[in-house]
């Protein structure tokens, strides 16, 4: 390891007026003793060519704010989620700090603390015969040295230079030792002797991370700095000198024996009476250890939350300009983070997804639910069914990746896919483009020829035709099946939507231009959570499932059926400061009007039927008689392996996902939890029910009122029973070829007749 120079002795000439000022061997011999000059008693001549040296000697302190925890609240300001730090350190008043505590440091560290100007010349004098006479060694930093010498060390390890400084004296160079004695003499001009004392008890290491009184006091017996008793004071006292080998948690002796040392420098000064010595040196060190959990691992709850907030600190330009200026912040700034998360919300979505699927459930599925504000994009929950832990493997129910958001804040490699929960966003297309939910379509197709023409004027020549796979030959079919049975005929949208029968999806996008539906799901920030890229026009699988999202980005695009159209973006920060009451910038609410309020109304008519109406397996209340206005929509994976329920209340969005998040394999014929084995493996099966059990707990704690309703509605009364008229044959006509994958959005749907249809 290349040996450090210091600026101050680059030059032979600064050198050379040292070594005339005290000659060498005086000088190694000072400084070896760990000295200070103490100029006042070297007088004439070599005072004046000491002053001289001493000049070139900065006398500003270079100073960066105390590393301290930085703290992540849910949004009541007070429930704490977590705690970030390098430096386990609460930063407390001199009268927060008990008298004890103050005497005893005194008393040990530098007896003459209150006669000397920061440089102790009879102290000096002392360790210098001491170390010519004696095989050991003894140091002369005072405790102003000692302030200095850790506010230097500070300022370097938050620039990110590291620890430059060291309390071995035989670890400074002469340059630290003349600068540490300049500056000691600096402070003490600047600062009063309690200000001094109340800095250097806020700045010293007692033990592992723990930095400063009131940290150490919390850590080691759960009580504030001002509570310290006499034997506790003089406990952490004697730790200054090794803060590892008198730890009073793991080497007992040692620290009681040193305690006792202060307790003796403490009676010899007449800061305690024999009775108090006596009383104190009997007494047991007494440690109940109060660890600071901190990081996400050791969140209070929420982890995944954690790992979030986590990740948006690092990527935002207010924290730092890189990521390691971030993470510094992070970590030592002393950061309160006010998050817009709602405890109360969170804890019933953990409860509720670790009661539907347990962590290592044997059928490899995992539940979550992701929960938004729809009129203000706050992240109210966000829950998974694994616990968070690096150290375990998923096998055992551990993962770090977050599910409900994309590969850039900890999403997993392998994306979920939606199944047919974007289905409600084609009808929405069609509204806007001059439709009604009561036009006929021709669901009669499910085999659909490569090469056919579809329209998409966002495309070069305005459409595309079908693609032709690799190993296929033009003329071969894709084909796209109905879950259910009778679906293969003409239906209204509203009718189709409601079944969730993908030949009436598919209808619906082949008889308008594909791009009016990709312009709306581009307004909406529906991208894929593989790469970040919109819905692709010549893919037009996506409207039936064919695609990957995370469950964040869908929660968020369903906002607008809850909030008129309007979407608002994500928030997760409602308030951040640090410790010397300095604010940092937090995004505002940022809402827009993304889709027509008549438009989401009308397919509205649709999902609340669907989520109000359809009975599903252990739901909490009876079809048809929900506890509040409710909206939503089911959806499957072509395997199988991803079931959801992507729903809202007027005041809450949420999404519901179980399904594989290691790979893709059927949860068909599979136990998960304490339910099934399910023949076929729906949303309606678990997601959906899981969805009504949360939002019947949480739903209340938000706005419960009713959906605007549309003036340009074609049904009476949204809440009506099926068949409605447009589910019969007539009106327009829709129908044509389609390109892709298999079905990724496998629906099941059966009779128009039965209100049980939605199970896909």
């Amino acid at each position: 390891m290349a040996s450090r120079k210091s600026p101050l002795f680059d030059t032979a000439t600064t050198v050379g007026k040292i070594m005339s000022f005290l000659g060498v061997s005086a000088l190694c011999g000072l400084l070896a003793a760990g000295l200070v000059f103490p100029l006042a008693a070297t007088g004439g001549a070599a005072a004046t060519a000491g002053s001289d040296v001493l000049e070139e000697i900065p006398t500003e302190l270079s100073e960066e704010p105390l590393s301290t925890p930085t703290r992540v609240y849910a949004s009541d300001g007070e429930t704490l989620i977590a705690t970030f730090y390098e430096e386990n350190r609460q930063p407390v008043s001199s009268d927060g700090i008990s008298q004890y505590m103050k005497d005893a440091i005194v008393a040990i560290e530098d007896e003459r603390f209150y006669e000397h100007g920061g440089v102790d010349a009879r102290g000096a004098a002392r360790a210098l015969v001491h170390n010519l006479t004696s095989s050991t060694q003894q140091g002369a930093s005072t405790l102003t040295m000692q302030y200095v010498n850790n506010v230097l060390n500070n300022a370097a390890v938050v620039r990110g230079e590291g620890r430059v400084l060291f309390s071995g004296i035989n670890d400074k160079t002469y340059a630290d030792k003349l600068r540490e004695m300049k500056l000691a003499v600096a402070v003490e001009q600047e600062m009063t002797k309690d200000e001094i004392l109340e800095g250097y008890l806020n700045i010293v290491l007692l033990g592992g991370q723990t930095y400063g009184v009131e940290a150490a006091a919390q850590y080691y017996w759960g009580i504030p700095a001002s509570e310290l008793n006499l034997q506790q004071s003089a406990t952490l006292a004697g730790m200054v000198q090794s803060p590892n080998y008198f730890n009073p948690e793991y080497n007992q002796d040692n620290a009681k024996w040193r305690r006792n040392v202060v307790l003796d420098n403490m009676l010899s000064l007449g800061y305690i009476t024999e009775e108090e010595h006596r009383e104190a040196r009997e007494a047991e060190l007494g440690v109940d250890p109060h660890p600071q959990p901190h990081g996400c691992a050791q969140a209070s709850f929420a982890n995944y939350f954690c790992d979030f907030v986590q990740r948006q600190v690092l990527a935002n330009e207010a924290f730092g300009e890189d990521e390691e200026a971030r993470k510094t912040m992070l970590y030592r700034g002393g950061l309160d983070i006010v998050t817009t998360l709602d405890a109360d919300t969170q804890r019933a979505a953990e409860d509720e997804v670790m009661a539907t699927v347990p962590p290592g459930d044997d059928s490899g599925a995992v539940a979550s639910i992701i929960s938004v504000e729809p009129n203000t994009g706050n992240i109210v929950a966000m829950a998974q069914s694994t616990e968070y832990d690096p150290d375990r493997s998923f096998a055992d129910g551990a993962t770090t990746l977050n599910m409900n958001v994309g590969p850039e804040f900890g999403g997993g490699p392998n994306a979920l896919p939606v199944g047919s929960t974007l289905k409600p966003f084609v009808a929405a297309a069609w509204v806007e483009q001059g439709g009604s939910m009561n036009d006929i379509v021709d669901a009669t197709g499910s085999e659909f020829e490569q090469g056919d023409w579809v329209d998409a004027s966002c495309l070069p020549g305005g459409g595309f035709r079908l693609g032709v796979e690799a190993d296929s030959e033009e003329g071969d079919m894709w084909s796209v099946e109905n879950v259910g049975e009778n679906m293969n005929r003409r239906m209204s949208i509203d009718h189709g939507l409601y079944n969730s029968v993908n030949t009436a999806t598919l209808a619906t996008a082949f008889d308008m231009d594909m791009c009016d539906i990709t312009d709306l799901t581009d307004r909406l920030d529906i991208v894929r959570a593989s790469d970040g890229e919109g819905m692709n026009p010549s893919q037009p699988s996506f409207t039936v499932g064919g695609t990957e999202l995370a469950p964040l980005t869908l929660a968020s695009a369903y906002t607008v059926f809850a909030n008129d159209g309007v979407q608002c973006e994500e928030r997760v920060f409602l308030e951040i400061t640090d410790w010397q009451g300095n604010s940092y910038p937090v995004p505002e609410e940022d809402c827009s009007e993304k889709l027509d309020a008549d438009v989401v109304a009308q397919v509205n008519d649709t999902l609340v039927n669907i989520a109000e109406r359809s009975p599903t397996n252990n739901s909490p209340f009876p079809a048809g008689n929900p506890p509040f206005p409710m909206l939503g929509k089911t959806g499957t994976s072509g395997e199988n392996s991803h079931t959801w329920f992507a729903g809202s209340t007027k005041g809450l969005t949420s999404v519901a996902q179980i399904g594989r998040l290691e790979d893709i394999q059927s949860l068909n014929e599979r136990r998960i939890g304490n339910q099934g084995p399910f023949e076929w493996f729906y949303g309606s099966s678990m997601a959906q029910p899981m969805w009504y059990e949360y939002i019947e707990k949480v739903g209340r704690n938000y706005d419960t009122g009713d959906f605007r309703e549309s003036p340009n509605s074609e049904f009476d009364n949204r809440r009506e029973s099926y068949p409605r008229s447009g589910a019969l044959p007539g009106g327009r006509n829709g129908g044509s070829s389609n390109n892709g994958d298999n079905d990724s959005g496998n629906n099941d749907s059966s009779d128009e007749d039965d209100n049980n249809d939605d199970d896909d």
